[in-house]
């Protein structure tokens, strides 16, 4: 049974003080209430970072509008695949009022192009927040049930079977060179412009194989059109329980996910980082916006300081050893 209105009421706004009292009390408010705090989002609308930073900023914004904190404002710039976003960011004054929000992208971006920022240099990290996992598929026809399958019969026939993914030179496009060299295997790699047309090609079995977002594909999972083999991320996904990791299916340092920064310009004061983690955080434990983010097969992690900069520093030099090691260019 439900809680009565005037309960309900009341419980929803105990909660919502409680977490207006969190967010200010993570090293004290801001010290100039009147100030923005701008987002860049440097990927596509309707991404997983846009989703995110949306989420977040609308359940931050109610708790600093009655505590009468800064404003948040988003601002999607999508150009030259995230790059300008992040360049504007680590150009950005130090003070925490310009953050990035971005994927993988900022960090494969260094190793293929000319950029004027160092993923390692130019920022401070505010928290690593969200994941989200990726699958390996086949068509739901295909006699492959396994990876251990694809795999085997993709060493039996060298440059014959195929991997389809968003690309080139992306983090999916990475992680399915990841794979070959984890196995040792001759697919060819197929690039599409974006995940939809992947998955298509998949669905018409013009393509043997395909690596792409579990958020994208989980409908074509149900009904069967499509079968998952494994799953990229060090952990199976809630959704997909009966699914092996590709960790698990042979290749045990095998980890595979995007990856959703917070970050700040370099030299940004460890006060003011550690408070926007606070923030963030006491955001994205809301359980309205876990609710939310859950519905959009995104993972809250929360890793935040210290242990967010010693990942982004292994996955930079993870990213840069296949881009080497499978030639990407």
């Amino acid at each position: 049974m439900g809680l009565p209105r005037r309960r309900f009421l009341h419980v929803a706004a105990s909660v919502a003080a409680t977490f207006a009292a969190v967010l200010f009390s993570v090293h004290g408010g801001w010290s100039q209430a009147e100030r923005t705090i701008r987002i860049i989002v440097a990927v596509p609308a309707g991404g997983p970072a846009d989703i995110v930073a949306h989420l977040f900023a609308d359940q931050m914004s109610q708790a600093f509008s009655r505590a009468h904190g800064p404003m948040l404002q988003i601002d999607t710039r999508l150009l030259a695949d995230g790059t300008v976003g992040a360049e504007n960011v680590s150009h950005a004054a130090p003070d925490g009022d310009t953050l990035l929000m971005t994927t993988n992208s900022f960090i494969i971006n260094p190793y293929l192009r000319q950029v004027r920022y160092d993923p390692l240099i130019s920022f401070e990290p505010v928290c690593y927040l969200v994941s989200s996992p990726e699958v390996v598929l086949v068509n739901g026809a295909s006699p492959y049930h396994t990876l251990g399958g694809l795999l085997e019969a993709a060493r039996s026939k060298p440059g014959e079977l195929t991997m389809a993914s968003f690309g080139p030179a992306g983090s999916a496009h990475i992680a399915v060179e990841m794979l070959k060299l984890a196995a040792n295997v001759n697919m060819r790699y197929i690039p599409f412009a974006n995940q939809v047309l992947a998955i298509n090609a998949l669905s018409g079995d013009r393509v043997t194989s395909a690596f792409v977002a579990y958020r994208a594909v989980r409908e074509y999972l149900k009904d069967g059109r499509l079968r998952a083999l494994a799953t990229a991320s060090r952990r199976r996904i809630e959704a997909l329980p009966d699914v092996p990791t590709i960790a698990e299916s042979g290749y045990p340092d095998y980890e595979a996910e995007v990856r959703l920064w917070l970050l700040a310009p370099a030299a940004t004061p460890k006060e003011t980082i550690s408070r926007l983690a606070g923030w963030f955080t006491a955001a994205m434990n809301a359980p309205e916006v876990k609710s939310k983010l859950v519905a959009e097969q995104l993972y809250p992690v929360g890793m935040c300081g210290a242990d967010a900069a010693v990942l982004l520093r292994k996955q930079y030099d993870d990213i840069g050893r296949v881009i080497r090691d499978a030639n990407i260019k």
